[in-house]
């Protein structure tokens, strides 16, 4: 009795009694109930596709126990989806590893079933990490329905974990370096041996050992087509039942081709070997893609890189006892001592001790900042000198460092215009090489060539269109990494391409020109007493004041004043000894003290006044100043050719000020989001390409209206969600960086997208020709590809200590 497949796992279908399904008039038969479900419910959605597409066999499925079911249920408890799951625009996004992928196949059956299931808005898997991101409405369905709908299909799905992510990637690391070492030592072996022949070193070899050294060659050329290349070989057999041409097609038939007609010579007898081409393509082939993994690897993009600067445990206190616990469990409001020397876990507020944290993770910046009680911190920052207890704010996937994450998630999936023009002609070139091949093999032959095979197959391989495929990607990453390090993060793929054509920025003024927190700029002395005394005064009074205003002297020596009283919309009053205190605006202080109110002229900013009983003693100017940098950052890029506008709500006369004071090209008070908007949509109707950076709410209609829109660090959650990009550390210069690199990725990628055509262009007529072996065709495709990595890696260092005046004109001029 023949034994018959499982048409969904492979496995041998010989049960009794026959488990059997009819589908669209054929019978099939299943090694089990699970295979047949699963088939049966891909059937019923209509998506019998993947089984003309899949490359490999899909893995079995296993019923779900009850015990199983109550362990899925159990994500659904918020505490456990507190470590993988966060908000994102009125739905939750979960991240998750799935298993059981064998091919492309799997990611488009999965990404089709789940998109049917009720309040999934979308699921994406990466084929690559195997990592799915999930976005559902919760009010629609479980998380844990939608996880057995996966289980359903035979697939198996859990919250990714870092550590276990950064596990497999290490994994995957040790077997690209086992399969790049046989093919390195199966090339110098075959080398050897086929080094003197080619060259005529040696004369008068017996057939004897000709036909000893090609066995031996075939020994060690076999371990490098079959687990070397075996990578090659299955992606090019995805690629053709997907109907995709992608640069593993032409590698696979070379190496394949290569080996089978070395091998037949080998046994039967002939007059050319080929297998130190074959050995030599896969060691040149994998070298170039072990570099361009090393090269991700090292930039930090494969999601785990940010995500080591976030601890798994945190000391969590209680009353004068502390104890280790997972951070995944703390919770807002909890107190967590963090010593010198460890990273922070959570978002939080420091209610006691203060040090200085190093924010390098988070905003670019390499300098440690000094953090004082009140001071807002953040989850990937490291701890300077001394143990701070932190008021928990935001933990787990809610913290500021897990959003970088996601961002950058977002961003890696997301390809860029050129790329996929870049991947459009590496698929129509592989298509056009595959019809050229076998025409270049028919008329040497015809024209009775010994070397026909020898031709076409240095055709195969010198066209491989390697370096044109990694032209664009290789450059986008470099470019991305090196300026989340200056702590400009790009939110969205087309970022970097859109801010090439830039020519007119657009700033809000508070929080962006402008720190957007008060600062004492004066002290003007009306009384007896001298500065230090009145701001120690006003120190003490203030520091049982939680307002914005009394923030200003917090970190200031302050006096022990006593029996301090908070007057609600007026100031504040206290007694040092017998002398009664008050500070707080002019009207409130006046009705407290007998003296009559000082001289004193007109000012900008806030006034605070400090007064005793009997006596004006000083007045404390308040304003909002603008940020170091902003004069050089205006300066910068107006010497670059690029327009500067200030576009602010405030009163007029405060902003035509603000843009006297930073050189700005023009200035709009007074306006209102829908006439911000308006004056964008002139801008663009002058035919001019907008980046507006703001950080208010009320920014977000114009920031919508931009070509490119750039959030500060500081900006509200929903500004920074919507924004292009997002400026961490809040340094005005880092746009200056960003848009020097935007330009010089795209010199870049156009230098190497010439280098790979032209290469391509030239090589094809000489291997054509028959001016090129095998041997050399695999080391110039292989150059070709590590000339476009190297060349896009020089994005990736850091700027060098050259003014930004002058850097900005440059890559102008040069772009």
């Amino acid at each position: 009795m023949t034994s018959l497949d499982c048409f969904h796992c492979g496995e041998p279908a010989d049960g009794e009694p026959p488990i059997t399904l009819e589908l669209d008039g054929t019978t099939r038969h299943f090694c089990c109930q699970g295979c047949k479900a699963v088939c049966q419910t891909i059937h019923n959605e209509g998506l019998t596709g993947f089984y003309e597409f899949r490359t490999e066999s899909a893995v079995t499925p296993k019923q779900l126990t009850p015990v199983e079911v109550n362990r899925l249920r159990e994500m659904d408890h918020p505490l456990v989806q507190a470590s993988f799951v966060a908000p994102v625009k009125g739905a939750q996004e979960a991240q998750l590893l799935i298993g059981g992928i064998t091919c492309a196949a799997c990611i488009w059956l999965l990404e089709n079933h789940m998109k049917r299931q009720p309040g999934v808005v979308s699921f994406s898997v990466n084929h690559t990490t195997q990592r799915a991101r999930l976005v559902w409405s919760q009010d629609q369905a479980p998380l844990s329905d939608l996880l057995i709908a996966i289980y359903e299909l035979g697939y198996t799905a859990r919250p990714y974990q870092a550590d276990e992510a950064e596990q497999a990637l290490k994994a995957e690391h040790r077997s690209m370096l086992i399969r790049l070492a046989i093919a390195g030592i199966g090339s110098f072996q075959s080398m050897m041996l086929a080094f003197p022949l080619y060259f005529e070193l040696v004369n008068d070899l017996s057939p004897q050992f000709v036909s000893f050294f090609r066995w031996f060659s075939l020994l060690v050329a076999t371990p490098v087509v079959f687990y070397s290349a075996a990578p090659f070989f299955r992606n090019a057999r995805r690629d053709i039942q997907s109907r995709q041409l992608t640069m593993d097609v032409p590698v696979a038939i070379a190496i394949g081709l290569a080996y089978l007609a070395s091998a037949w010579v080998t046994v039967i007898g002939g007059e050319e070997v080929y297998f130190e081409s074959v050995c030599m393509f896969t060691f040149f082939l994998l070298l170039g893609r072990y570099v361009e993994v090393q090269a991700r690897y090292r930039a930090g993009l494969t999601g785990n890189a940010l995500a080591g600067f976030q601890p798994t445990v945190a000391t969590l206190v209680r009353g004068d006892d502390s104890e280790i616990v997972p951070a995944h469990q703390v919770k807002p409001g909890d107190i967590i001592r963090v010593r010198p020397g460890e990273t922070l876990p959570i978002d939080g507020e420091i209610v006691r001790g203060q040090s200085t944290l190093n924010e390098a993770a988070l905003t670019g910046e390499y300098l440690p900042e000094t953090r004082f009680p009140g001071d807002p911190v953040h989850a990937g920052s490291v701890n300077g000198e001394n143990a701070l207890d932190i008021r928990v704010v935001k933990a787990g996937s809610q913290t500021r460092l897990s959003g970088i994450l996601r961002v950058l998630d977002r961003v890696q999936s997301e390809k860029p215009q050129v790329a996929r023009m870049a991947d459009r002609i590496a698929g129509k070139f592989v298509g056009r090489v595959l019809i050229l091949a076998p025409i270049v093999w028919i008329g040497w032959w015809l024209a009775g060539a010994d070397n026909a095979f020898d031709i076409t197959l240095s055709v195969l391989v010198v066209t491989c269109p390697c370096a044109l495929s990694l032209a664009t990607p290789t450059a986008i990453t470099s470019a991305t990494v090196k300026l989340r390090r200056l702590g400009f993060l790009p939110t969205r793929g087309h970022t970097l391409e859109s801010m090439n054509t830039v020519d007119t920025v657009v700033f809000d003024k508070t929080g962006t020109l402008t720190r957007g927190e008060l600062s004492l700029v004066e002290t003007e002395i009306v009384g007896s007493m001298d500065e230090k005394t009145c701001l120690k005064l006003a120190a003490g009074l203030e520091k049982y004041s939680e307002h914005p205003i009394a923030r200003v002297f917090h970190n200031r020596t302050a006096a022990a004043v006593e029996n301090v009283e908070n007057h609600l919309g007026g100031g504040l009053s206290g007694k040092l000894a017998n002398l009664a205190l008050f500070i707080g605006h002019r009207g409130f202080v006046e009705q407290h003290t007998v003296a009559p109110f000082p001289n004193s002229g007109q000012h900008q900013g806030m006034e605070i006044w400090l007064a005793s009983d009997s006596e004006w003693l000083a007045c404390f100017r308040l304003d909002d100043q603008l940020r170091d940098d902003a004069r050089s950052a205006i300066k910068a890029l107006q010497s670059a050719g690029i327009r500067t506008l200030l576009l602010s709500g405030d009163r007029s006369g405060h902003v035509n000020q603000i843009a006297g004071q930073l050189g700005i090209d023009e200035a709009i008070g007074q306006a209102s989001p829908e006439q911000k908007l308006a004056v964008l949509e002139q801008l663009k109707a002058e035919g001019r390409q907008i980046m507006m950076v703001g950080d208010g709410l009320n920014d977000l209609p114009s920031m919508a209206g931009a070509g490119i829109s750039v959030a500060m660090g500081t900006a509200a959650d929903l500004t920074q969600l919507k924004a292009d990009a997002v400026l961490l550390n809040g340094q005005l210069l880092q746009l200056v960086e960003a848009l020097k690199t935007s330009r010089q990725t795209r010199r870049i990628i156009r230098q190497n997208l010439w280098w790979a055509l032209v290469y391509n262009v030239c090589a094809l007529p000489l291997a054509a020709a028959g001016l090129v072996p095998p041997w050399l065709a695999a080391i110039g495709m292989s150059l070709s590809s590590l000339v476009v990595v190297l060349n896009a890696l020089r994005l990736g260092k850091a700027p060098g200590e050259a003014h930004p005046d002058n850097s900005l004109v440059g890559a102008r001029t040069l772009a």
